[in-house]
């Protein structure tokens, strides 16, 4: 063979290589996430209703919205809320302002699957109302707003618009999501966000927790 067949060859030998490592790394790599953080463990959940002396929910009184400025930028012209249409979603793209323009979303409550973002609602899991009347109330305007932006714990997560209307404000001894595989993650989720938070717990909503966790 000529030398510079053989450098011929060689070089081949790299690209081969090269290409078979790129397939590899496509193959082996980890999936989007296309869901919130994912929440402590049944077993901690558990554990910390145990330390829970239920409290009676707090007065409605003076609640609005608008004392939880939401939603936040985030970068550039992605808000919180375009922000978790990403997250959630699967082949999400976004225009020039950020806004979902196609995509599909599962939606984890009722198990429907959505391919407009105009037919998601972002849920905040603990309700800003409930937050209210669980001691946010006593929070500064600027503590309201982190609580109503927050993407580090399971507080956010896409789905459909009525589901989350129906819910509204209600706590678990009230609504659980209608998908029942579900809910042992959705208890997981709200135990979280009050303990992070510092919420109080009523007692029909720990009785709710509690019997929920058990069967995890």
């Amino acid at each position: 063979m000529s030398l510079t067949s053989k450098v011929y060859a060689r070089r081949l030998g790299v690209l081969a290589s090269a290409a078979a490592l790129a397939v590899t790394a496509l193959i082996t790599a980890p999936a989007a996430q296309a869901a919130p953080p994912t929440p402590i463990s049944a077993e901690a959940a558990r554990s910390y209703l145990a330390t829970v002396t239920p409290r009676a929910e707090g007065s409605s009184s003076g609640y609005s919205r608008d004392l939880f400025p939401h939603w936040s930028t985030v970068s550039g012209s992605c808000n919180t809320r375009e922000t978790v249409l990403k997250r959630d979603g699967v082949n999400v793209v976004q225009d020039s302002s950020c806004a979902a323009v196609s995509g599909s979303w599962y939606s984890e409550y009722d198990g429907a699957t959505w391919y407009a973002a105009s037919d998601l609602d972002i849920d905040h899991v603990v309700a800003l109302s409930e937050a209210w009347r669980s001691g946010a109330s006593s929070w500064t305007t600027s503590k309201r707003q982190q609580f109503a932006n927050d993407l580090t714990r399971p507080q956010l997560i896409a789905v459909t618009d009525n589901v989350n209307q129906a819910k509204g404000d209600l706590d678990p001894a009230e609504w659980l999501p209608s998908r029942t595989s579900y809910r042992c993650t959705y208890a997981r989720m709200w135990v979280q966000v009050k303990q992070h938070w510092g919420l109080s717990i009523d007692s029909a909503e720990k009785n709710a927790l509690v019997n929920v966790l058990n069967g995890c």
